[in-house]
């Protein structure tokens, strides 16, 4: 029993051991490194203007951030948060890392973006030093009103912690059609909960049968299939596994260029 009770004692110091090591490198970790509560570690920075009018467009195929729905609340992701486009739309939480920077950083307050656009990287300048979207750092580049929420603006880069969050959307998912016969690329806006698509098919008034889209670019998928002025079903599913169904979502004679909203949206 004495070597029991010492085993355990030894046991519970070493746990406690760990534990504590464990809580350093939490608090000490680099970009990218566990905070308590799900947080990661990353930078920020901002471009675009006052009125993010620079932001408009983008790698996601957004267009006008304001006629979407976006406003200024955005940002460019870099390669090791965009997903080569899959992570469009999707919605993170951010707040500036007063524990690293108490110049720059804005206490007390956060503030949610959406993932618009992609901060490409400057393999001319370091990592640390002007390159702040090179691989593998997770970086954010902010639309100026929504970086200026979280950060003093004489300090252009600050440290942050964010998560991802559902995004949360007015309205259901709306099916932007551009192309042309036998090839039909489908842009998804105003998509809620994870924001982002896994996958998406379709299947036209003249068939029972889905067909597979592939991803084309930022939130675009396509399709090689001629379904030119046919009624046409989605299905869309998002990154966190939800499906949904959206039944003769686009009326028949629809013409490239037109936008459908639909009356269903992810939660």
């Amino acid at each position: 029993m004495v070597k029991l009770a010492d085993h355990m004692r030894a046991a519970a110091s070493a746990a406690a051991v760990f534990s504590a090591l464990v809580v350093a490198a939490v608090m000490v970790g680099g970009a990218g490194a566990l905070e308590p509560g799900g947080w990661l570690r990353a930078h920020a920075t901002f471009y675009g203007g006052a009125d993010a009018s620079g932001t408009m467009g983008g790698a996601c195929g957004y267009g006008n951030l304001y006629a979407q729905g976006y406003g200024t609340r955005t940002a460019a992701l870099s390669t090791a948060l965009f997903n080569g486009g899959l992570a469009c739309g999707e919605c993170y939480k951010l707040v500036c890392d007063r524990k690293t920077d108490r110049t720059w950083c804005k206490p007390g307050v956060s503030v949610t973006i959406t993932a618009t656009n992609f901060c490409p990287p400057n393999w001319n300048l370091p990592s640390d030093n002007g390159g702040w979207c090179n691989p593998p750092r997770p970086h954010f580049d902010m639309a100026q009103p929504a970086w200026e929420k979280i950060g003093i603006f004489r300090g252009g880069i600050i440290p942050v912690i964010y998560q991802r969050v559902p995004c949360m959307k007015k309205g259901g998912v709306r099916f932007t059609i551009n192309g042309h016969d036998y090839f039909q690329l489908v842009l998804l806006t105003n998509v809620g909960a994870a924001g982002s698509i896994r996958a998406m098919d379709v299947r036209s008034s003249s068939s029972a049968d889905w067909m597979a889209m592939a991803h084309n670019w930022g939130a675009q998928w396509h399709s090689l299939a001629y379904l030119t002025g046919q009624g046409l079903s989605f299905r869309v599913t998002i990154t966190d596994g939800q499906t949904l169904v959206f039944p003769g979502v686009v009326r028949p004679g629809w013409r490239f260029g037109q936008t459908f909203a639909s009356n269903l949206q992810f939660k």
